[in-house]
């Protein structure tokens, strides 16, 4: 079953009317009041993301650097706060991975089989060959970094290459080429594409190229993107991914909920930073409707 993540992406999108993916970035000094320092903070503080945003995240994606920072014992904090996740939401393991295929392969049993995620974001920097001991995983997929949306993403990402004639690629950005290759590869049921909201011109761009792909969205929120953008161009317009609820697209939000618990209560607030949580979560989740 070589779909099996996007049929459920498309499933909890569906049942809860929203492609918003939940950020799991639990930076120790940006911990709330009341809870203790260092890793033992950040879990709590991760599971309590969680907690709070289970209702209304069509999908959740932990950052694995925030726990790996803290060696073996943050390895084993991501494994629990992986566990409380419930089922029937996809997981994505932000690790950007990629490396030769032998050591990809070992990636791909870390991540798929130890961690038990659904997806992982991988670079296509050594070739779309060397990703393949993820891509050929049933049922998992691979969201490779495409166009990001961090500030000095162009100076490699929007460098023109030059065109291939044998396989009728016009001379283009690179990542536009990224896109092309992932399409020209039929990987559209295991492989999609991470495209920033903060270059909302690239994102429709390679839309127009890839109409089927799935489409991971960050940057809207902390980084400055817009929700507006992102929902206007996101969504796949062809199958594979045009054919189900919600287009493949996932648009990521991490500071822009978590920041919610950091905030002094104030009239109309809740008191509880759970309680926050899960009000910043459900706004984004109104902003980030599934589109028909």
């Amino acid at each position: 079953m070589t779909n099996g993540y996007l049929a459920m992406l498309a499933a909890r999108t569906e049942s809860i009317g929203s492609v918003l993916c939940v950020g799991i970035d639990p930076a120790p000094d940006a911990i709330p009041a009341g809870l203790p320092g260092g890793l033992a903070g950040v879990e709590r503080f991760a599971r309590l993301i969680v907690e709070a945003t289970a209702p209304v995240a069509a999908a959740m994606k932990p950052n694995l650097a925030f726990f790996e920072a803290f060696g073996s014992p943050g390895l084993a904090a991501l494994e629990r706060v992986r566990a409380a996740i419930p089922a029937g939401i996809p997981v994505i393991a932000d690790a950007k991975r990629g490396d030769v295929e032998t050591t990809v392969a070992r990636q791909a049993v870390a991540l798929f089989e130890r961690l038990g995620v659904d997806a992982v974001t991988a670079s296509p920097y050594l070739g779309l060959r060397a990703l393949e001991p993820f891509l050929e995983r049933e049922g998992r997929f691979t969201y490779i970094l495409c166009r990001t949306s961090n500030p000095a993403a162009g100076e490699l990402q929007d460098l023109v290459v030059a065109a291939d004639p044998d396989r009728g690629f016009p001379a283009e950005p690179l990542h536009r080429r990224v896109a092309r290759l992932v399409a020209a590869a039929g990987l559209g049921e295991r492989a999609g594409l991470v495209v920033g909201a903060t270059a909302p011109a690239e994102l429709a761009g390679l839309r127009a190229v890839v109409p089927g792909l799935a489409f991971l969205v960050p940057g809207v929120g902390a980084q400055g993107g817009e929700a507006a953008d992102v929902l206007a161009h996101g969504s796949a317009t062809a199958l594979p991914t045009g054919g189900r609820p919600g287009g493949g697209l996932l648009v990521n939000v991490s500071r822009g909920i978590a920041g919610a618990a950091l905030e002094k209560p104030s009239a109309g607030r809740p008191d509880d930073p759970g309680e926050r949580l899960a009000e910043a979560a459900r706004a984004w989740a109104a902003r980030l409707p599934v589109l028909g």
